[in-house]
């Protein structure tokens, strides 16, 4: 049996957060236990086995009508017209379409909104449906099928929408699972053919949006996006946007904010506006747009300077204009205002200003819609950068806007609302990023955000009651399929979605896209490209991000993006003609492309050290690079003319390469190369693992420390500096230090492996010498270092073990936890840099002042040194979502009183900037050990919303690398 934990010091908002989380759980079992009843999270009601009492759509001999009332929306009658193609798509056979009772078959399919449909609101009547559930609510839908609905129709399917969007919706439900992919025009995905269609027997599905509006952003659109609809359209036009509002209507979205750079949506084709109501899209300006102004309309028809301390007057009637012109559809309109292209206001942080601004244009929407309350009419005030700050400096709108809260442009949500700001009629959304122009640096290119992120965050908000508006800047849209989707199913009901099915969904995504068969393949592919994206986007990759030095980091980091690649390219090869264009799109590309990008850059860095070196086989790695810098435009042209016969033209065409400061260079760069002239005799060099000289350059050469427990092997690479091949030989002053070879010919290189005989070798601490004869006077001599622990210590061994100065953990592998008071730690699924994230769950308002009451995670570690040691923890890099609060945690070894540290006190903008750019805060807390042995870190909860995803223990040998080393040994 479930219970509710209980909370000390809560409010009503954490109960109900509680029961929230026990029905989350309550769902997800039942999901579990019929999940292969599933597509995508959904009930799947459609067969292609008759069973009695089935409704027939394509049968063998028959195929259902389709009815909509010719009374009915513009949008649903378009929707039902987009059902009539998707099953002759699917089928090979076309339906029926009328508007004509008298001429429905014997098994039908009736689709209308309540009130608008003569036969949905007979079938209401005449209690054959009960749609009260949703009679009233926004965006909802009631499937079900009805036996003997009307004389002479033996069964039907009934599709009533408590609004034309609800309709909608539930119109292209069905389309879905027959079989057409939301993405079967944007991404090319083939439907799934079918000769038989039935919807299964007592089939009633409900449902309605739990965020109200649910939109993307399309923005920072040239060169890709403006290309490729130049070419195909001519413009902005309403013939592009009808591809756009259909994919909106099938991702059951409802909201957008239209590109802008150089556009303006209802002045470039009044058409638009038009179709986008018919549709049933919402439309507004973006944040800094206002009065549903584009921004290029001022430029276009506006007077004098964007500036209402000195021009009110013009800006007034600019205003309201787009109020009038946009009063007969649906809108939301931004208030504020911001200087010209997205920039501050010229007059600075002026609260006085801003909030005149804010009362004139209430002012005139109160003017144009004198038909209803100004209270009526949907409002938003876009919280973003720096006009967040005249909020927190005392500046309010009226209670019935709503407060748009933003992230950093880089997915990490800056305030949600408090437990007093929740209480406003209005409500608060989010505008988030997968795609920004602006520093530490522009990402434009592809797919970045790993979608374990894109939950945590919007989790939170949720949580916070941020649930009126969830929109997302998307760039050009393409490649951004896999996150739009699963941004926006998790908005229509991120209940549905806990953080226990996020490994789930790209499953379900990669099944319902490509066929079960490959489906978990696929979906691990998703993951490991945009996590590998994630911890670095490609537009900040550059030689050395990743170590050349330590923990084989940068050879690992390749190796990993470049098995990702093969795997990608067999899956390419095993796909039928018929997907291959959507795979590639999808899948292939993004993986390959991305790999393309951190191969080439590890290959500069090693030209670059090897060069510092004088390698011989500098150049070699030079050329590697450029073959690389080749491959990356070979997939740019193949994916503009190859794929899908050229449909896509321009998607690949933001630069991404040589980036020298915030923004993209004009076109991809090779990145700087060394050129090494290699002599015509014979020289010897010796590289040692770790160091970035190299013999017989003047240093102290030694491997790093061996430990039974950490690394096994090290690596000594001798090598030629010169054109001309010599023979080396290496010795060993102690008969546990064991070589790979002992000699040979060197023509460019030659790799060592050192390891060490544990059995021969002596207990506690010794060294040794590795001393190599080549080309050279008096050869070089390498120190090895060792630590073997005695048989003592070896019996008592338990929980992760130093060894090479560290001990590295990740956070989900805790030796215990402890919950407290109804909280817990709790595992984020692939969501970090390397595995996943613990963060406390329910997500409340409550902090725990005394870490020691606190729930508490337990890591068990074994050290043989003592002293004092740094502990970094790893966290994702959220801000602080709350005034006068930070994000706090405790940690603390053993008995020890808990050290409470901010992760966010140095909100510097440096500090900001290295956060996003690693994606990662790391925070470091200084402990004394003064024993050797077992010894239990803990970390303890004191605030919400923080996400723990690796501990690294310095013990004396940390060195630096991007990610850490890996997980050390544990018993």
């Amino acid at each position: 049996m479930l219970t509710t934990p209980s909370i000390p010091l809560h409010s009503a908002r954490n109960i109900s957060t509680i029961h929230r989380t026990v029905q989350w759980l309550v769902a997800w079992l039942l999901l579990i236990a019929c999940s292969s009843a599933f597509a995508l999270g959904e009930p799947n009601y459609v067969s292609t086995k008759y069973k009695k009492g089935h409704v027939i759509i394509v049968g063998e001999k028959e195929v259902a009508s389709l009815y909509v009332d010719d009374q009915d929306y513009k949008g649903v009658q378009r929707a039902v017209g987009n059902l009539q193609l998707d099953i002759e798509r699917v089928s090979g056979k076309k339906p029926a379409l009328t508007n004509n009772p008298e001429e429905l078959g014997r098994y039908a399919i009736i689709i209308g909104a309540i009130g608008k449909s003569q036969l949905i609101d007979q079938l209401i009547e005449n209690g054959k449906i009960n749609p009260s559930n949703i009679e009233g609510q926004w965006d909802a839908y009631h499937i079900q099928t009805v036996y003997k609905p009307f004389p002479g129709v033996i069964r039907a399917l009934v599709i009533a929408g408590s609004d034309k969007r609800g309709a909608t919706y539930g119109t292209y439900d069905v389309s879905e699972k027959i079989g057409v992919s939301p993405w079967y025009w944007w991404a090319d995905v083939p439907v799934k053919q079918k000769n038989r269609i039935y919807i299964k027997k007592n089939t009633r599905v409900q449902d309605a949006p739990k965020v109200k509006y649910r939109g993307i952003f399309l923005n920072d659109e040239a060169p890709a996006l403006t290309g490729w609809t130049i070419e195909n359209y001519g413009n902005y036009n309403h013939q592009f946007y009808e591809k756009v509002f259909e994919l909106l209507l099938r991702l059951k979205a409802n909201f957008l904010w239209p590109a802008m750079w150089n556009n303006a949506f209802a002045d470039d084709d009044p058409q638009n506006m038009i179709l986008a109501d018919e549709y049933g899209i919402v439309m507004s300006t973006s944040h800094h747009e206002p009065m549903m102004r584009a921004d290029k309309e001022w430029n276009r028809y506006g007077k004098g300077p964007w500036e209402y301390s000195k021009n009110p007057e013009n800006l007034y009637k600019f205003w309201v204009d787009g109020a009038k012109r946009n009063k007969p559809y649906e809108s939301i309109y931004t208030l504020g205002m911001r200087g010209q292209q997205d920039e501050p206001m010229s007059e600075g942080e002026n609260v006085g200003l801003l909030e005149k601004i804010v009362r004139d244009q209430r002012e005139i929407l109160t003017t144009v819609f004198d038909d209803r309350p100004v209270t009526e009419v949907p409002q938003v005030w876009a919280l973003y950068k720096e006009v967040q700050g005249f909020y927190e400096r005392g500046m309010r709108v009226p209670d019935d806007v709503i407060l748009l809260w933003c992230d950093d442009n880089w997915g990490n949500i800056r305030r949600l609302p408090t437990p007093e700001e929740r209480k406003r009629s209005g409500g608060a959304g989010v505008y988030y990023h997968f795609d920004y122009v602006g520093g530490p640096r522009s990402y434009r290119w592809i797919n970045t955000v790993p979608i374990a992120k894109i939950w945590e965050q919007m989790n939170l908000a949720y949580h916070y009651d941020a649930n009126k508006i969830w929109i997302v800047n998307v760039g050009d849209l393409k490649p951004m399929e896999y996150p739009i989707e699963f941004f926006l199913r998790m908005a229509w009901n991120p209940e549905a979605w806990p953080k226990e099915r996020i490994e789930e969904f790209g499953k379900l995504w990669a099944k319902r896209e490509f066929g079960a068969e490959h489906a978990q393949e696929i979906a691990d592919l998703m993951t490991g490209y945009t996590r590998h994206n994630g911890r670095r986007k490609p537009e900040l990759q550059e030689a050395f991000i990743y170590s050349q030095l330590h923990y084989d980091e940068a050879d690992r980091i390749t190796a990993e993006v470049k098995d990702l690649t093969a795997r990608a390219e067999a899956l390419y090869e095993k796909m039928p003609a018929s997907h291959k264009d959507a795979f590639f799109q999808l899948v292939l590309d993004p993986v390959k492309a991305s790999a393309t990008i951190t191969e080439m850059y590890d290959m500069v860095a090693k030209n670059h050290l090897y060069a510092s070196q004088g390698r011989a086989n500098t150049n070699d790695y030079a050329e590697r690079a450029r073959i690389l810098f080749r491959r990356d435009a070979a997939l740019e042209k193949q994916f503009h003319t190859e794929l899908s016969d050229g449909k896509w033209n321009h998607f690949m065409s933001q630069p991404r390469i040589g980036y020298t400061h915030w923004n993209n260079p004009p076109a991809n760069t090779l990145p700087v190369l060394h050129q090494y002239e290699a002599h015509g005799a014979a020289d010897m060099g010796i590289a040692v693992e770790g160091m970035k000289e190299a013999w017989p350059t003047p240093a102290s050469y030694q491997l790093p420390g061996f430990s039974p427990y950490g690394k096994p092997q090290r690596t000594i690479e001798v090598f030629n500096k010169g054109t001309q091949p010599f023979n080396f030989s290496a010795t060993v002053s102690e008969p546990w230090i064991i070589l790979s070879n002992t000699s040979g010919q060197v023509k460019l290189n030659q790799p060592i492996q050192v390891s060490i005989d544990w059995a021969r070798a002596p207990k506690g601490k010794a060294s040794g010498t590795i001393h190599i004869v080549g080309t050279g006077f008096g050869g070089a001599t390498i120190k090895v270092n060792i630590t073997n622990p005695d048989a003592k210590a070896r019996a008592t061994l338990r929980g992760f073990v130093e060894a090479d100065g560290y001990v590295s953990i990740e956070a989900e592998n805790y030796s215990a936890k402890t919950d407290s008071h109804g909280f817990a730690w709790e595992k984020i699924p692939q969501h970090g840099r390397t595995l996943s994230s613990m963060a406390p769950f329910p997500v409340t308002d409550f902090s725990f002042e005394n870490p020691k009451k606190a729930p508490y995670l337990e890591y068990e570690v074994y050290f043989f040194s003592t002293g004092e040691f740094t502990v970094e923890s790893i966290f994702a890099p959220s801000l602080p979502m709350f005034p006068h609060r930070g994000l706090r945690y405790a940690i603390g070894f053993g008995n020890e009183t808990p050290q409470v540290i901010d992760i966010v006190k140095d909100m510097s903008q440096a500090a900001w900037e290295e956060s996003v750019r690693t994606d990662s805060r790391k925070i470091l807390s200084k402990h004394k050990i003064a024993t050797p042995g077992l010894h239990k870190l803990r970390i303890y909860m004191v605030d919400p919303a923080v996400a723990l995803q690796k501990i690294v223990i310095n013990t004396g040998g940390l060195m630096p690398s991007y990610l850490g080393p890996e997980q050390s040994a544990r018993f």
